[in-house]
């Protein structure tokens, strides 16, 4: 596998979100509270808000997206903690590292943003996702909500897990 890069877009990439949000909607429906359907139908003004709203990060190989990561902030009462979210590989690039420079990115992203810790929220039934987080760094929190994403017979809840981005190995509120 070629080099794995990873960037931050500029609002006006919005495209280039749009682009990789969809391919992800499309090949892991069940991972996303939103539908492709829903969000083709959306305007360039609704993309560039989402730009504005949280760090959209991209990876690419070889010139061509494969990733995408979010960077928003976390609890509102909470201006230390950022949140990833939004994470996800294509299939013809999992297991080559890309999740992880994604990860690695998002962080080096809060942490410049003079944030102290990084959340995930993973699903408490999704060992695999568990098991990056943990492998990553990430700690489970006691903090647990319903999964936003639910099939009817599903009642799974997410775990946040956090990654201390300094010297405060503390764990904060969410």
């Amino acid at each position: 596998m070629s080099d794995i890069s990873v960037r931050v877009l500029a609002e006006d990439e919005w495209e280039q979100y749009r682009a990789v949000r969809l391919s992800a909607l499309e090949e892991s429906p069940e991972a996303f509270a939103a539908t492709v359907e829903e969000e083709q139908a959306y305007e360039e003004d609704f993309w560039r808000m989402r730009m504005r709203r949280s760090l959209r990060l991209v990876a690419e190989v070889d010139g061509r997206l494969v990733g995408v990561a979010s960077v928003g902030q976390g609890p509102q009462d909470n201006e230390r903690v950022a949140e990833l979210f939004g994470l996800w590989v294509a299939p013809s690039a999992r297991g080559t590292g890309v999740a992880t420079e994604l990860v690695r990115a998002g962080a080096d992203a809060a942490r410049g943003r003079g944030r102290s810790h990084l959340a995930y929220w993973v699903g408490t039934d999704n060992g695999r996702a568990v098991a990056f987080a943990s492998g990553f760094g990430f700690r489970p929190t006691d903090t647990r909500r319903p999964m936003r994403v639910r099939r009817e017979d599903d009642a799974e809840d997410e775990i946040a897990m956090v990654l201390p981005l300094g010297d405060d190995r503390g764990m904060p509120s969410l």
